[in-house]
């Protein structure tokens, strides 16, 4: 419903480059952001409060839901606000007191859907319970009696419901454990389930995959990782959290290991994954870290990582001018909904919020800020579980992946790239072309048609450090998928439809820097039809920071006589229009072995693609510093039987 109030305006107070000299920001930034947020956003809601109407479109389960969803993610927000200041925070208390009635009540007509009703309403049932918890008895305890009694109702229809086994276990696990601390029913059965779906999701070193497919994102941060911290701070004393609590402690201490190297040095998360529109939710596992304690960062790390991620997303658009967080990366951009995205999914970015539930004196809010790990030095980082393979570069602040072990599927799988999870590479600073067939970071065939080949159901070959460079490799037999309009929503999996099988494909990532010798070997090359092979580099924006640059690597292998850009006009993510660079055969494929140097580098980092050549004569490749790798061995290593 249209609000006809006057907007909220944000007041910040001046930086504190002393406190914090990467970012500007402290504890008090992070309090004015959080309640215009919240301000901005209750102008919508309802003369009840039960209710938050926010403008824009609404997900595929309708405003009921969409409503709801506002409201959860909002209360999160504001619980995490009052555990860490209650004093100063009752405004906050009761206008959501008053939700927390409407929204309830049986015999109001605008209640909320039960999670019994609603499936949607299984995962704002989980922020509720949170919230709750974390300000019981600010909030919960001074309830009155008819409104516990509502709420532990509507909270009980989660009891016995199927949940998919993927990160919303957790949602059931966190509601029944606050029924159980309230004295409402709840099922040891569900929550031993859960637990148990959530360990056999385990891939080692704090990864954790979203369901049975290779599904890295950052769910493995903002949910598998923080929802056991905030499920132990519920109920500590409980023998499967303290037989647990070690466990879950070392998996999340590993994981933020990693998840530190994939924060660029422009503040932003990894560009990677689906549910971005949720931006800087991917700052929660830091929080979490200090939070329980389970973390081997640096205090000051950790608020540079969060507060960076805030800052970033801030000063490009993300918050309106209404206060409110759009569907978008930087602004609104409504080609990033996916079927669940509704005005209020967005507002999951409040787990972001995390640290506030931290009191103002807590180590991590009075530790002077300190560099990322990109900031400090370049990074080198081989992540097993996903197949990533990290190069940071300190010049200028750019983390890249190269991306050979996600794909949001399974070996043999036909379907379409997802374009947020099978590209060869992602970065903090370039977004994915969001198109399935793309040239963007891709070994693709291109038929007479022009249609594009993909590669997901890919057969990973692993990852190797060979001294300063770093090595990964993946197989694939390509296919051309016709896409089936009905296919299903879009829940991160690359569409569906009928697959025509091209050639086998080979690529190996040879890394260092911003610079990538990508190895391609194509065998089952049909010579009597016209089908060209493309070698595609990273999307960038005509005013990114950063460039893309792609060249055939002279003397090796078949040739590479084509080259190209392509060009997306319109808007994305990050800006206007999309520009990729290409190389290929200028002519029909044949079997063989192919190669390009691809770079994608900014300020400091410009001479790096240049720099890499043959040497010898090959098969040396040497890098721009001299580091050289024997592209022989590499290839025998990798193909071996």
């Amino acid at each position: 419903m249209p609000s006809t109030a006057t907007p909220f305006a944000l007041t910040l107070p001046a930086l504190d480059r002393g406190l914090s000299p990467h970012t500007g920001l402290t504890r008090v930034h992070w309090c004015a952001y959080a309640d215009y947020l919240l301000r901005s956003a209750q102008r919508y809601g309802t003369d009840d409060h039960a209710n938050i109407h926010l403008p824009g479109a609404n997900s595929a389960y309708g405003p009921r839901s969409d409503s709801l969803e506002a409201f959860a993610r909002t209360f999160l927000l504001a619980s995490f606000r009052i555990a860490g200041d209650p004093q100063e925070t009752g405004w906050i208390a009761d206008w959501y007191a008053k939700g927390l009635d409407a929204g309830t009540n049986p015999g109001n007509p605008d209640r909320w859907p039960t999670p019994g009703e609603l499936g949607q309403a299984k995962v704002e049932a989980a922020s509720l319970a949170v919230g709750l918890a974390l300000t019981r008895d600010v909030l919960w305890d001074k309830l009155p009696q008819r409104v516990q009694e509502q709420l532990v109702a509507w909270f009980e229809t989660v009891i016995g419901e199927e949940y998919p086994p993927i990160n919303w276990v957790w949602f059931q696990i966190v509601v029944e454990t606050f029924l159980a601390s309230v004295g409402g029913r709840y099922s040891d059965g569900d929550i031993d389930a859960g637990l148990a779906i959530h360990d056999s999701l385990y891939r080692g070193h704090g990864w954790f995959a979203d369901g049975p497919e290779r599904a890295y994102d950052h769910y493995v941060g903002w949910a598998f990782q923080v929802y056991p911290q905030l499920w132990a701070l519920m109920v500590p004393d409980d023998p499967r959290v303290q037989a647990r609590k070690k466990l879950d402690g070392e998996r999340l201490a590993d994981f933020l290991d990693d998840a530190a190297c994939l924060v660029g040095g422009n503040g932003a998360p990894l560009i990677q994954g689906r549910s971005l529109i949720y931006r800087f939710a991917a700052a929660a596992p830091f929080w979490a870290g200090e939070l329980s304690g389970h973390t081997r960062l640096a205090p000051g790390m950790s608020r540079r990582a969060a507060s960076g991620m805030l800052d970033y997303f801030a000063r490009r658009g993300a918050i309106t001018g209404s206060g409110l967080l759009s569907i978008g990366w930087h602004g609104e951009f409504p080609g990033m909904r996916q079927s669940y995205s509704g005005a209020g999914s967005p507002y999951w970015a409040a787990k972001g919020f995390l640290g506030l539930a931290l009191p103002a004196d807590h180590r991590v809010w009075t530790t002077v800020e300190e560099p990322l790990p990109v900031e400090s030095g370049d990074i080198q980082r081989l992540i097993t579980a996903p197949g990533w393979q990290v190069d940071g570069t300190a010049a200028d602040g750019v983390v890249r992946i190269r991306n050979h072990g996600t794909d949001h599927a399974n070996p043999g799988v036909e379907a379409a790239d997802s374009p947020l999870y099978a590209r060869l590479g992602y970065s903090t600073h370039t977004f994915p072309d969001l198109e399935p067939e793309s040239l963007d970071n891709a070994v693709v065939l291109v038929d007479s048609e022009g249609r594009l080949t993909h590669r997901t159901g890919f057969e990973s070959l692993g990852q190797r450090d060979l001294g300063g460079v770093l090595a990964g490799a993946s197989r694939a037999g390509t296919n051309w998928i016709a896409v089936d309009p009905d296919g299903g929503p879009d829940h991160g999996s690359g569409a569906t439809g009928t697959a025509t099988r091209g050639p086998e494909v080979t690529v190996v990532s040879l890394t260092r820097g911003a610079v990538e010798l990508r190895l391609v070997r194509v065998r089952g090359a049909a010579p009597d039809t016209d089908t060209r092979l493309r070698i595609g580099g990273w999307p960038v924006d005509s005013a990114a920071s950063v460039a893309s640059g792609l060249r055939p690597l002279a003397g090796w292998g078949s040739p590479l006589g084509d080259a190209g850009t392509w060009r997306r006009e319109g808007p994305h993510p990050m800006g206007e229009g999309l520009i990729i660079p290409w190389v290929g055969t200028s002519g029909p494929v044949a079997d063989g072995d192919y190669a390009a140097v691809v770079g994608l580098y900014g300020t400091g980092t410009e001479q790096a693609l240049d720099g890499a050549v043959l040497v010898d004569g090959g098969p040396r490749f040497e890098f721009a510093d001299g580091t050289s790798v024997d592209l022989g061995a590499v290839w025998a290593d990798f193909t071996a039987p």
